[in-house]
């Protein structure tokens, strides 16, 4: 693989930062990926070769490159962790994936930074999210260098990110709009961002199991002259952790002397995180745990992830103070569409039973034990 024509332009009332990827081993076509934001903040966005050298390393494991090779310098540092990445994705993919050759001078120095630098953290709207949010507001003074002061909602994450299901700019939009009074009310910038990274490999086990947080640390580093810290929130808590594209032996591996990317909340379990943004009344009616991105509300409440997460709300109760669902009440019915083994979902079915047990909710404790038991 071969990146080059690092490229800072002017988009319309966008300015991007893109590159052209050029695959040598396999029958992949040339694509020119992509990471832009809105005018406001078009100085905080740089051709940072960290970017795409990070957003491009997995997609070329998984297509069997040989090497990347990259007409620019690297950070040291950055190179030392993506031979760990590949490492450990030799090791998760048992030997399917073979480390490539990274070929790019090293750098001896960092390159020029804005003196006042920000930590900031991907936003998604889930309740991942919002709960490294408020741990991170209560725990950190204003004037701490680790107090979050940008929130990056990424386009071409979960929404726009599969090129079949289409860009749904509207629901971008949506989210947008719901997470702007999060962030107001958080004393934090939003930072609208689009990239088209994630095309380069649509497919989804790809994308869950080794990918997703290459793509936020990618977005990351093309902000580094803004950001000196970018913390990504844990999907999973310490005893419930998997191979997944967002890890702590993962994701700190991506930092560079620039940019440090951190891994948050890794001691929460989901009912914790949930009583978090439950506690924190703009949050709780503006999340966003739904993938399906329907047209006309912020979550389906049918599919997995807001049966799984309207029933943990039911565990704490808490599901009929939010707004951000329709529905106040699950019924076992609502599960017959879905597995709730898939992708090591069993744990957050798990911690959420004895608390539905002494609300009596022995209909959805019986349907969730089955339901474990196939």
């Amino acid at each position: 693989m071969r990146i080059s024509n690092l490229t800072l332009i002017p988009s319309g009332k966008r300015v991007r930062a893109t590159a052209t990827v050029t695959w040598e081993d396999c029958d992949q076509p040339t694509r020119e990926v992509f990471i832009e934001t809105e005018e406001e903040f078009g100085r905080d966005i740089s051709c940072n070769p960290h970017a795409f050298l990070v957003g491009c390393i997995i997609p070329a494991m998984h297509f069997g490159e040989k090497r990347i090779h990259l007409n620019a310098e690297i950070c040291p540092s950055l190179r030392e962790g993506l031979q760990t990445v590949m490492s450990l994705m030799k090791e998760w993919s048992n030997g399917a994936y073979k480390p490539l050759s990274i070929e790019a001078k090293t750098h001896s120095a960092s390159a020029h930074l804005h003196k006042q630098r920000r930590a900031g953290l991907f936003l998604s709207g889930g309740i991942d999210s919002l709960a490294a949010l408020r741990v991170n507001k209560q725990n950190y003074p204003e004037k701490h260098p680790g107090s979050i002061k940008d929130c990056l909602l990424v386009h071409g994450f979960d929404i726009g990110g599969v090129k079949e299901r289409g860009m749904k700019y509207q629901v971008f939009d949506r989210a947008r709009a719901a997470l702007s009074a999060v962030a107001k009310d958080a004393n934090v910038t939003l930072i609208p961002v689009y990239t088209n990274i994630r095309h380069l490999c649509d497919e989804r086990d790809l994308w869950l199991d080794k990918f997703f947080g290459a793509v936020l640390a990618s977005v990351g580093h093309a902000f580094a002259s803004r950001l000196h810290l970018a913390y990504i929130a844990s999907s999973y808590d310490i005893p419930n952790l998997v191979p997944c594209g967002s890890h702590p032996l993962l994701d700190p591996e991506y930092s560079s002397f620039d940019l440090r990317i951190k891994l948050m909340g890794l001691s929460l379990s989901r009912l914790e995180k949930l009583r978090l943004v439950a506690d924190w009344d703009v949050a709780f009616q503006n999340f966003r745990v739904c993938l399906a991105n329907v047209a006309d509300r912020l979550n389906c409440g049918k599919c997995e992830k807001c049966v799984r997460t309207m029933t943990e709300l039911i565990a704490i109760g808490a599901l009929d103070k939010t707004h951000a669902f329709v529905e106040n009440d699950v019924s076992p019915e609502l599960f017959s569409g879905f597995k709730i083994t898939i992708r090591h979902r069993a744990p957050f079915y798990q911690e959420m039973l004895p608390f539905l047990k002494e609300r009596g909710r022995d209909d959805l404790v019986r349907t969730i034990t089955r339901m474990l038991q196939d």
